[in-house]
Parts: C-alpha cells; structure tokens; sequence
C-alpha cells in the first residue's frame, strides 16, 4: 500500500490506516478474538498505520493493539494513541456509560496539562506493552466536547504547559510527531495560530459529504505543513449504509435533509459504477494535504468488505459530481455537542 509521509516530519503512514474504537466495545462488545481477527484482517490487508487511545474500551483497545503488534517487526508499522483523559480505577458496576461495552473498570479526568501528559504516555506504555508510540494526539479538546466554559480551562493547559510537553517528547525522539484528534474545525484553527503541529486527526469533518475543513482548515494546514488524518469518513455510518431506515450521521440519527443528500450522492455514485462507501473512503485522499484515511470496524468481514471496495476508482472529475449535496456543520454553541 502507498504511504504518504506526516507534515514535516520523515514518518511515512499507509494510505489507509485502522482505527481502534471499535475494539474496545464501541456500541457493542467485541471479544478478545474478534479483536485480534480484525487487526490481524487489517494487516493482511497492508494497513501498516494503527490508531488507538485511553478512552476506547478505558484502556481495552491499548491492551489489545499491543498484544497484536508486540510480535511484528517495529520498523514494519506506525503507532498512534492519544492524551488528554488520563484512567484511574473504580469499583466493577462504577463505569460510566460512555458507549463502551465491557470496557474495563476505569473512569476518566481530562487533563491537558504537562504533567498530566507525561503520565498518560507512561499509562499507555503500560497498557500497550510497546516500548515506542510513534503519534501523539491531544484527543477532545475543544467545545465539541467540553462547552465553551469548561474548554477554555482545558485549552489554557494545553497551550500553557501541554504543549512543551508534547515538544520536550518530540525533541527527545520519544515521538516521531503529535498534533490534535478532534470532531470539530474552531479548535484546530485556533491552536494552529499558536503553535505549529504536525497533525490532526480529524473525524467527520473532511469527507465526501461534510466539507467543513474545506474553508479554512485546509488553506492553513498546506501553509504550515501540517498533515491531516481523516476519521469518521463515512460520518457516523450513513456514507456506508445510505440513506436507510436508522442511518446516523454524527453520532445521530440522520434527519431528513441529510439523507436527502445522501440519496443524492448514492445515484451519483452508482451511475459511475461505484459503491458509495468507495467514493466515500477515496474522497479525502484526492487532497495531498490529507496523509491517511482511518478505517474502524471490529468486525473482519467489514474491514475486508471495506478494503475490496477500493478496487472500485474514481477521478477528481468525478468528485466534483457531489460538491452540490454537501453540507458544513453547524457553528457551535455554548454547550458540548459530544461529551
């Protein structure tokens, strides 16, 4: 698989890349075996680029990518995992409900700060068994997550300590690269005119259907270099199913002017001879700024499924056949949309 290399940094990452939510029981379980099944469909498939974090499973999915990767060869792949909500234990029956099923017996505090960064990538050590982590990303910060009040707190320690944290890791070559992984545009804009980072994982927001990176995300992240990692790529799901009965978008049920657009893109797409999904999973890499497409699933069938698709291609002329049916996000407002 083709690799493409993160900002400015010598660090190459495959095309397409996994994303681990899943297996850490995102929405519903997934066994240990199932888990590996899938990285082990990923691999095969010559996704070399692993994402993970804390939060997925409250430490479940960390343990079960290192238990993948601690046999493969180092320099055969790229590790990514995140900072920003750090684990502590609670009795069993004491898990919040945070979407994970059978995650393990954790609760989170966010925390930006320096020292909270340098414990977290220890915790993580810990967790995935490796000796090396490749991409830091400061995950959720923003009001997305957090609401204006309680991120303004939380991006003073990002910006005031965090960062240097984040700088000291990279200088050392404890890390190769770090940036942010985020739902939302206003917080990478904003931490962008303050410092220079290589990277950003973005999730929904720089797909065939929702452009709104396109406006000012993208224009600074080809001026500063710096690399963009596209999740969520089938926004919640609806770029993958259509517009049927119960499709998502955004973590939601789909309204009806979505799945208007959707229908819309979906004849466009079959008129060319291509599956939705497989426009959808091309889409992002049509722009050089993006560096890989993060596939999630725990499910191996769906991450072959999803791989087989690609044999589908399309042009950049045929991309401009959708432009009429996209949307951008709403501004925020004062509340988290997602906490």
């Amino acid at each position: 698989m083709q690799t493409r290399k993160i900002g400015r940094t010598d660090l190459p990452v495959t095309e397409y890349s996994f994303g681990a939510a899943g297996l850490g029981g995102l929405y519903r379980e997934c066994t240990r075996e199932a888990a590996i099944e899938t990285l082990d469909a990923a691999w095969g498939s010559g996704l070399r680029y692993f994402d993970v974090a804390p939060y997925y499973g409250l430490g479940l999915a960390e343990r079960r990518v290192g238990d993948f990767l601690r046999d493969k060869p180092r320099g055969d792949y790229v590790l990514s995992t995140k900072v920003g909500r750090l684990l502590h234990p609670v009795p069993e029956g004491a898990v919040p409900d945070y979407s994970y099923v059978k995650a393990l017996n954790f609760d989170v505090r966010y925390d930006y700060s320096y020292d909270a960064i340098m414990r977290s990538v220890e915790f993580s050590y810990a967790r995935l068994g490796l000796n090396r982590i490749d991409i830091l990303y400061v995950h959720d910060i923003g009001v997305y997550t957090h609401g204006v009040a309680r991120n303004a707190v939380y991006l003073r320690q990002l910006l005031d300590s965090g960062l240097k944290a984040l700088e000291e890791l990279k200088a050392g070559g404890v890390i190769a690269a770090y940036g942010l992984g985020v739902n939302e545009v206003p917080v990478c804009l904003e931490v962008m005119r303050r410092a220079d980072i290589d990277c950003i994982l973005l999730a929904g927001r720089y797909t065939l259907l929702d452009r709104s990176a396109v406006a000012e995300l993208l224009p600074l992240c080809e001026t500063k270099k710096t690399s963009l990692i596209v999740g969520g790529v089938f926004n919640s799901g609806i770029l993958a199913t259509g517009p049927v009965d119960g499709a998502h978008f955004d973590y939601m049920r789909a309204n009806a002017e979505v799945r208007e657009k959707v229908g819309a893109m979906e004849r466009i797409a079959r008129e060319r001879g291509v599956p939705l999904a497989a426009a959808a999973m091309q889409f992002p890499l049509d722009n050089p700024v993006v560096a890989s497409v993060l596939l999630g699933t725990a499910k191996p069938e769906s991450l072959r499924r999803n791989i087989d698709a690609l044999r589908h291609r399309m042009s950049k002329d045929d991309f401009s056949a959708f432009e009429p049916y996209t949307l951008v996000a709403p501004e925020l407002g004062l509340e988290a949309v997602r906490a």
